[in-house]
Parts: C-alpha cells; structure tokens; sequence
C-alpha cells in the first residue's frame, strides 16, 4: 500500500487505541466504571464512544461502504478487533489521493445531514482519537493505574523508527 504524509498518524490512531484498549482488559471489572470529572464518562464508555466514532467516520469517508457497528455494547475485546479492522481501513484512506476539499455528507439516523471537507473529517479523526484517548489515561491515573506509554514516539520507538541516543562524551 501507497505510504503517504498520513499513513504515519493513522497508524498510531489504529495503535494506540488497541495498546489503550488492551491496557483496560487487564482492569478490575469496577475500574471500569470509574470515570473523572472533566471527562467524557467512564472509561468503557469513553471506548465505546471513541470507537463509534471512528467507525462513524470511516462509514462517511467510505460512502458507506464500510459499515459502522454499534459499539455502544462492544466488550473491550470487541472494541479491539473494531480498532483493528478500523486501522486497516484508515490506512487505505491515508493511502488514497483524495482532493480535501471534497465534501463529504454523513447521514444520520434521524434524517440530518452533516457536511464538512474531507480533509477536516480526517482532521477531526484524529482529534477525536487523542481526546478520548488522553481522557481514559486521566482516569487510569486517578484510579493509580500509570497509563499505557502510547504517544507518537512510543509509537515510533516500536516500530524500530525513533532512536534515543544520549549527547556525546
């Protein structure tokens, strides 16, 4: 597949999300619950919103073709293999050459319509992803569970792509 300028940022979007999730699976049931002021809720729905969204953008930039399950039951192992279709399919979208200026309707179930430039549908996916993301780490820090290491660098580091490398003597 095409490497392009967005292919680096989806797939840590795709990774960090499931390192997230994954992290979560190793939580007592009611740390599941637990959520903090300032956040979306708690942390298996701050998952379930997050995924549904990203599925709710990959089913507008794909015209509908990909469909767009309901994540707000998905368990955390349901959540991951969401993600991890999710980050194969945003990986043909970073892949594709689109204008960014085309317009793009998402239909809603209740007969609106939302329309925005494909380039801020991206923009808005990634966004979204690291706001939630970061709102779930704020949760496990109150809980005083330390966070999943899952900004772009680790990202990078694990991938064999980010060396650290300590000034000279």
């Amino acid at each position: 597949m095409r490497r392009t300028i967005l292919t680096d940022a989806f797939a840590h979007h795709a990774w960090a999300t499931q390192t997230l999730i994954e992290a979560c699976m190793r939580l007592a049931p009611e740390h599941l619950t637990a959520s903090t002021p300032g956040t979306y809720g708690s942390i298996l729905a701050t998952l379930r919103h997050l995924v549904g969204a990203d599925c709710s953008y990959l089913h507008a930039l794909s015209g509908g073709e990909l469909a767009a399950p309901n994540a707000g039951t998905m368990d955390l192992p349901g959540l991951h293999a969401t993600m991890q279709r999710n980050g194969e399919a945003w990986a043909t979208v970073a892949a594709e050459d689109a204008d960014p200026d085309t317009v793009v309707v998402r239909h809603r179930d209740d007969g609106s319509e939302g329309h925005a430039p494909r380039g801020i549908r991206i923009a808005q996916a990634l966004h979204h992803g690291s706001d939630h993301r970061s709102q779930v780490c704020t949760v496990l820090t109150t809980l005083g569970v330390a966070p999943p290491a899952i900004d772009v660098w680790d990202f990078a580091e694990q991938d064999g792509r980010f060396e650290e490398l300590p000034p000279p003597s």
